[in-house]
């Protein structure tokens, strides 16, 4: 069975969780401790060196980082519904995982673990990055449902965690129409599950 390495609090961590229930795929929740820091130890070093959840082990292989786990996941078990064969829709698929590791992470994310955590980090520019992000995301979604072609991919599995988080991340999402539909549709696909501090449908 699978197994998925994780903090349940993470943004990162749901997205797998989300796809793996959307995908109605089987899997075991290995909580790792981090107020212990287990996510550093030797033993957990060695299903991950870099030290991170989420990380997910399949039969004898071990996958790392949460964009590289919903690719996997999505091709081996999503059947093509949620990662395109088209060449061009695979690219903004990809472009669009690079935008969950890069703006998403240090945008709203960044700004979830400040006002949550008390993580220090500059304010003023993570707000610069989730406002940007939000405009492109705007922009895009007020004449499309899904990021990538016209049905839900794992571009949008990847980007909506911590949108759906903003409340905790202080990030009003009141003007932007377009991206709390998008959120409603995420929330009304069959197998969807939550998490605390995500905004409701």
């Amino acid at each position: 069975m699978i197994q998925l390495f994780e903090f349940a609090a993470s943004g990162n961590c749901h997205k797998v969780r989300l796809l793996l229930s959307l995908l109605g795929q089987p899997y075991q929740s290995v909580v790792v401790n981090g107020a212990d820091g287990e996510q550093k130890s030797a033993a957990f070093r060695k299903i991950n060196p870099m030290g991170q959840v989420p990380a997910l082990r399949d039969d004898d292989s071990v996958i790392r980082d949460s964009q590289a786990i919903l690719f996997y996941l999505a091709r081996r078990y999503g059947g093509g519904d949620w990662l395109p064969s088209d060449p061009v829709l695979e690219a903004d698929v990809v472009a669009w995982l690079s935008t969950a590791a890069n703006e998403v992470a240090r945008g709203p994310a960044d700004l979830r673990m400040h006002f949550k955590w008390g993580r220090a980090i500059d304010v003023a520019k993570a707000t610069g990055i989730c406002q940007n992000l939000l405009s492109v995301l705007e922009e895009r979604l007020s004449d499309h449902d899904w990021l990538v072609g016209v049905r839900p991919s794992i571009a949008d599995i990847a980007v909506f965690p911590y949108i759906a988080l903003a409340p905790e991340a202080r990030v009003d999402l009141g003007p932007y129409r377009a991206i709390t539909d998008w959120v409603r549709r995420i929330q009304a696909l069959p197998g969807y599950v939550g998490m605390p501090g995500m905004i409701q449908s």
